[in-house]
């Protein structure tokens, strides 16, 4: 296991510590998230964890946590969720994120807003002073009319690329969208504000802006793991 591999299983190990018995999940995606599904699998299986089940947020998520014997539900089984747990592409100091380069950025918002709390997990290297320093936007679209998005993003100061897949193919998420990845120069100024105009554009879906939502970051880094908790009011 590489040194980055092994920071995001101490990143799961410490955000378990949020799950009891009889709770339902939100199972974020990504390679953080694999490790916490693999970890919650062998609590599960010795009786360390007991009537666990969980939502997936992907069909990924969904196949692991099957073949690792995790109990999945759906949100219209439970539309209430105790928790949710997923990783994130980048957190800023306000515990705003990025997410959405595992694809799965609509159905981790939709599962992260029906959790009571959303505790995300992440090594060190995903911290910034300021969204989109690193890490694209991504901007799930219709695929109809995709391309008229491209100077309205151009007008909000994003350089914006469709997402391929291995093939060279458009990448079509577990939803049937297509997805924009969008970098800001120096990241972006104001998230509120383009999410709030981005949400106005007919054809785009959902973005990866997770604002106001996290209650806690647990961060691996190489002098241990801490947790972040919010302590401003969510927007």
């Amino acid at each position: 296991m590489s040194d980055r591999e092994a920071l995001k299983r101490r990143a799961a190990e410490r955000a378990l510590e949020w799950v009891e018995d009889g709770m339902v999940l939100g199972l974020g995606t990504g390679s953080t998230v694999r490790h916490l599904l693999e970890l919650l699998g062998e609590r599960l299986r010795e009786g360390a964890l007991k009537d666990v089940t969980g939502v997936p947020t992907s069909r990924d998520t969904a196949e692991r946590a099957t073949a690792l014997g995790i109990p999945l539900v759906t949100l219209e089984q439970e539309p209430r969720l105790d928790l949710a747990l997923d990783g994130a592409d980048e957190v800023d100091p306000a515990l705003h994120l990025i997410k959405g380069l595992g694809g799965a950025l609509l159905w981790e918002k939709i599962v992260a807003s029906a959790a009571e709390r959303l505790v995300i997990l992440v090594d060190d290297s995903k911290l910034v002073q300021r969204l989109g320093e690193k890490a694209p936007l991504p901007v799930e679209v219709v695929p109809f009319g995709w391309t008229t998005h491209l100077s309205y993003l151009e007008r909000l100061g994003a350089r914006a690329a469709l997402r391929l897949d291995a093939a060279g193919q458009p990448f079509v998420s577990d939803g049937g969208h297509y997805i924009l990845d969008c970098r800001f120069e120096g990241g972006i100024p104001d998230p509120a504000a383009l999410d709030d105009a981005l949400h106005r554009r007919p054809g785009i879906v959902e973005t990866g802006l997770f604002l106001g939502m996290a209650k806690a970051v647990v961060v691996a880094g190489e002098a241990g793991v801490r947790v972040i908790q919010r302590t401003e009011p969510a927007v």
